[in-house]
């Protein structure tokens, strides 16, 4: 994808993003689920992703005008960044967004888009090593200082060894879904951003300890903690699916209007993150158990170190 285009990808869904809102804004609420069914213009959400979105389309320009179309980051995986980042607008900033406060089985699909699309899509885009590349050729050396000293190195490690990434991201996911966590996130926009980014974290360490650029060196391990992900995951599905007591009554007000109980929407939302979300897990680890037995498989080659502008 050519440079030129890839930018205009992100402007577009940019300017989706803020013009989306305002027509519903301008449309005198016709409809009484207008609301909810109108697109989030948090301008921190936007700013943020917008912002991430250009520095690694400057970053691509960059590394690829040094070494060459494809060097370091292959097409596809900056297509993978790509589709992260309109993985994130659709969770984040569309309609997805507002039927989650009124609907607790689009909440979960919000989650699972976070976590088992958007996450590893961004991982498979090299977005560290892409950032760097935005800065000029001083700054990238101050950044490689900083990122090879002790101080970033040891706790980066540490939080990167499959087994503690695959640890924190459960136990996040876990205790998120205390009735009474859960249902402070739906009260408070603060606790709701501090899930959220959590989701989004854990997600991107978890993705990142076992699909990253030594991927191969923990193929083994990875398609394990996978696997124990999508059972563990389950499990909390199944717990919700089966449960024949409201988790979360904050949602009982709501789900009436769209035609569920709300013991019936927190079934459905078990489903989602059971049966859906365990089979996207099932395919990543399958995946990943195949690529490393494949006898013809090419490494990814590091980014090219250049000192080009």
């Amino acid at each position: 994808m050519p440079m030129q285009r890839l930018s205009r990808l992100f402007l577009s869904l940019a300017g989706s993003v803020v013009t989306v809102p305002l027509a519903f804004a301008h449309s005198g609420g016709a409809h009484e689920d207008a609301a909810a069914l109108a697109w989030n213009a948090d301008p921190w959400v936007i700013a943020g992703m917008a912002a991430v979105g250009l520095l690694y389309v400057r970053g691509l320009h960059r590394l690829w005008t040094n070494a060459g179309r494809g060097a370091g980051v292959p097409v596809w995986r900056a297509a993978c960044f790509a589709g992260g980042i309109a993985t994130l607008i659709l969770a984040l900033l569309s309609p997805v967004d507002m039927l989650s406060a009124e609907l607790f089985s689009m909440h979960m699909v919000q989650h699972e888009l976070l976590m088992l699309v958007a996450a590893p899509l961004l991982v498979c885009g090299r977005p560290l090593a892409v950032f760097v590349w935005a800065f000029r050729s001083d700054g990238r050396k101050r950044i490689a200082n900083v990122v090879k000293s002790r101080a970033v190195q040891a706790p980066w490690q540490m939080l990167t060894i499959p087994f503690t990434a695959w640890l924190l991201h459960a136990v996040i996911l876990w205790v998120w879904h205390f009735p009474s966590l859960f249902q402070a996130g739906l009260t408070s926009d603060v606790v709701h951003a501090v899930q959220h980014g959590s989701f989004l974290a854990s997600a991107l360490l978890f993705w990142a300890s076992l699909i990253g650029p030594h991927w191969r060196l923990r193929a083994g391990a990875a398609v394990i903690y996978i696997l124990t992900t999508a059972i563990h995951t389950g499990m909390l599905g199944a717990l919700l699916t089966f449960s024949s007591r409201i988790w979360y009554p904050a949602y009982v007000p709501t789900t009436g209007a769209w035609g569920l109980s709300a013991l019936e929407d927190q079934q459905l939302g078990g489903l989602i993150m059971w049966v859906p979300a365990g089979f996207i897990l099932l395919t990543a680890g399958l995946l990943v158990a195949a690529n490393a037995i494949m006898p013809d498989w090419k490494y990814d080659r590091g980014v090219v170190r250049g000192t080009g502008h």
